[in-house]
C-alpha cells in the first residue's frame, strides 16, 4: 500500500530533496499536501507534478497567483498559516514530513500529532523549543517520530534491534563546518558569503549558518535528548570533517555502532518516509579507497561559543532552549542581512539567555510569550 504524504516546506532544501526520493518511488508513495511559505513559483511546478489534493501557500499575497495557475488541475488551493493548521489534519495523510525552518514548524507538527499523523522530523526546532510537550503528545496519540536530520537518522538505524539495550553515550559528528579550527580573529572578519559555503553539505541558508557557527549542532544535542530519551550528560559531540560517519551509539558494555555513508541528505529522507523498508536506490556509494584517513577531534567551544551556550540551555532545561532557539533565529536572519557580525549573534543568544524570563515547567503559551519576548528582546540588541 502507498504511504500518501503530507510535506510541509516543500520548496526548501528539504522538501525539494523529499520530493526526489518520491519521484523515484512512484509504487510506494502519494503526495496528499504541499506547503510553503513564499516561493509560488516552484509550489505551483511541484503541484503540477505531483498532483496532490491540497496545496497551501503561507504568504497569502500569492495566494491568487496560485490559485490562477492551478484552476485547470484536480488541486485545492489555500493561504495561510491556519490553513497548514488545519489540511495537516486531512484524514488521508498518513505521513507528514515536517520541514518548514525555524519555530514556525512548531504548532503545524503538534496539531498533526494530535490528529494522529506519523512524522517525519526535518524541523529540530520543534523538539528544542518543547520536545518534553511534543514528546509526551506523541505518546498520548501513539504517534511515532522518524528523525530526517542525518545525526539522529543515523542513531535511529543504530538502535534498529538494540530498543532493549541501554545506551552508555551518544556521539554526534560535526563537520566543523567552513571555519573550523580558525581564531576569532579571522571569525570576526567573516562575512555571511564565506559562511554559506559549506564543505559538504548541501543545506538552506539558515541551517548552513548554524553549521558555521555549530548552532546546528547544540540544537541536535537538545533534540536527540528528546527522540532518545537520553540526560545530557549521555550526549557529546565530536568533530569529524569527512562527514563520512554521521553518528556513534555506544552501549553499556563498551561496544560501538556507527552508521556512514556519503553525505547526502535524500538517504535520511527516504529511510523515513519508507520506514521499516529500506527502499532501493541509485544514490552514490561510498568507497574506502577515496577516504584512507577518518578523522576526529574535539570541538573548540571557546571560539565556538554558540555550542557552548545551547549545551548550557540542555543542562537547564525548561524555556531555555526556547530562549536560545528565538534569538539565534532573529541574530542568523540580522547576519545574512549584513546586519550584524559573525561573533555578535553569540553576544545576542548570551544576552538573552540572561535577561528573558526562566520558567522551569512551561506550557504551550508559555513558549508563545517566551519565543515572542525573546525575538523582541534580540532586536533591540542588533544595531539600527
Amino acid at each position: 500500500m502507498k504511504k500518501h504524504l503530507a510535506i510541509l516546506g516543500s520548496t526548501g532544501s528539504i522538501g525539494t530533496q523529499a520530493l526526489q526520493v518520491i519521484r523515484s518511488h512512484p509504487d510506494h508513495f502519494e503526495v496528499e499536501l504541499l506547503t510553503a511559505n513564499g516561493n509560488a513559483r516552484l509550489l505551483i511546478q511541484q503541484a503540477k507534478e505531483f498532483l496532490p489534493n491540497t496545496v497551501v501557500i503561507a504568504d497569502t499575497s500569492k495566494l491568487q497567483d496560485v490559485r490562477d495557475a492551478l484552476k485547470e488541475f484536480p488541486v485545492k488551493v489555500f493561504g495561510g498559516e491556519e490553513a497548514i493548521i488545519q489540511s495537516v489534519q486531512m484524514d488521508s495523510i498518513d505521513l507528514v514530513l515536517t520541514a518548514i525552518v525555524g519555530y514556525a514548524g512548531l504548532k503545524p507538527t503538534l496539531e498533526a500529532i494530535r490528529a494522529g499523523k506519523h512524522i517525519a522530523l526535518a524541523n529540530k526546532e520543534t523538539l528544542v523549543v518543547a520536545g518534553e510537550l511534543v514528546t509526551s503528545l506523541a505518546k498520548e496519540k501513539a504517534v511515532n517520530i522518524y528523525p530526517v536530520d542525518s545525526e539522529h537518522s543515523a542513531i535511529f538505524q543504530c538502535l534498529a534491534g538494540e530498543w532493549h539495550n541501554n545506551i552508555e553515550k551518544i556521539y554526534l559528528t560535526a563537520s566543523g563546518g567552513p571555519f573550523r579550527g580558525k581564531d576569532k580573529n579571522f571569525l570576526a572578519e567573516v562575512k555571511k558569503e564565506q559562511a554559506l559555503k559549506h564543505p559538504n553539505w548541501d543545506m538552506g541558508a539558515k541551517i548552513t549558518i548554524d553549521s558555521a557557527t555549530l548552532m546546528n549542532k547544540g540544537l541536535e544535542m537538545i533534540e536527540a535528548k528528546w527522540l532518545f530519551g537520553l540526560t545530557p550528560e549521555q550526549i557529546d559531540v565530536v568533530v569529524h570533517p569527512q562527514s563520512i560517519i554521521h553518528s556513534i551509539v555506544q552501549f553499556e558494555d563498551g561496544s560501538m555502532k556507527a552508521q556512514m555513508g556519503l553525505p547526502d541528505m535524500k538517504l535520511p529522507i527516504q529511510y523515513a518516509l519508507g520506514y521499516p523498508q529500506r527502499m532501493k536506490s541509485d544514490f552514490n556509494r561510498f568507497d574506502f579507497t577515496n577516504y584512507p584517513s577518518l578523522t576526529f577531534e574535539k570541538p573548540d567551544t571557546n571560539t565556538f561559543r554558540n555550542l557552548a551556550l545551547a549545551m548550557e540551555a540542555m543542562r537547564q532545561g525548561g524555556n531555555m532552549p526556547c530562549i536560545i532557539n528565538a534569538a539565534n533565529e532573529v541574530a542568523v536572519a540580522a547576519f545574512l542581512r549584513n546586519q550584524s557580525g559573525f561573533l555578535e549573534m553569540s553576544d545576542v543568544i548570551e544576552d538573552c539567555m540572561n535577561k528573558i524570563s526562566f520558567i522551569q515547567q512551561p506550557s504551550y503559551q508559555d513558549y508563545v510569550e517566551t519565543d515572542s519576548e525573546t525575538r523582541k528582546r534580540a532586536l533591540e540588541l542588533l544595531p539600527a
